[in-house]
């Protein structure tokens, strides 16, 4: 059944989960020195083998529990892609995946924990982290609009049919940006990882770092991104992450 919704949501969360970490009140920089702390909060850009240049884009907050274990709480908005995907040229100039027929996009948000396994002084140093986390995925299946040449003159947009647009010359380019987000579908899952997470930084109240790790996410049905090949519910890949973020 498909579920209409706004159709900027995934630009909307983007913008009010970058909002929400960056006013979370521990952007104060503290002079370098005693490196304790009792809670973070990052933000980053992911990179991963089912995503494109950008995967998508990450938060979290963490808490202490003792002197070598925290625990967060995070999301990722990702857009995941099909193994096959392959992008062509078209006589525009544009680009597009020949077979595509839906986007995936994935809101997942968790819960995991964080033990330190290497401490860093302050100003020098790496500080070397294992986690693990898992919680419930949100998977938001949109239509793949292309731009078909019907004529000389006329075009449409529409979502790619292989029984409609058989010659893939005459495919112009994609849509718009979201265009069809409003007709998605929704799928229900799940999604789990394990993670190193390596951190830089001279202050105590900043950090960079880099998480570096395994993906795993599963749906309760398969997903339809390509047409004509193995379509899957169950997705997992290899990421990293870089964040940044402030600490007290």
């Amino acid at each position: 059944m498909n579920i209409k919704f706004f159709p900027y949501l995934p630009v909307c969360l983007s913008a009010i989960l970058l909002f929400f970490f960056a006013t979370a009140g521990l952007a104060q920089r503290d002079d370098a020195g005693d490196y304790e702390y009792d809670r973070e909060v990052f933000v980053g850009v992911n990179k991963n083998t089912n995503g494109g240049l950008i995967g998508g884009i990450s938060g979290k907050m963490g808490t202490r529990i003792n002197d070598e274990l925290f625990q967060f709480y995070g999301l990722d908005l990702m857009n995941v892609r099909h193994p096959k995907e392959v992008r062509y040229n078209t006589i525009l100039g544009n680009s597009y995946v020949f077979g595509k027929q839906n986007h995936l996009y994935s809101i997942r948000p968790y819960y995991g924990r964080e033990l330190i396994l290497f401490k860093k002084a302050a100003q020098q140093g790496v500080q070397v982290s294992a986690l693990v986390a898992a919680g419930p995925s949100l998977g938001i299946i949109a239509p793949y609009i292309i731009e078909y040449s019907i004529s000389r003159t006329e075009t449409v947009r529409q979502q790619y049919d292989p029984e409609i647009h058989q010659s893939r010359f005459n495919i112009l380019g994609t849509g718009r940006v979201f265009e069809g987000l409003g007709d998605s579908e929704f799928a229900i899952g799940g999604n789990a990882k394990a993670a190193l997470f390596f951190e830089f930084g001279s202050f105590r109240s900043s950090v960079m770092g880099v998480e570096l790790g395994y993906q795993f996410e599963g749906f309760t049905r398969e997903i339809p991104i390509m047409v004509g090949a193995q379509n899957r519910s169950i997705f997992h890949s290899a990421y990293f992450t870089f964040y940044y973020g402030f600490r007290k």
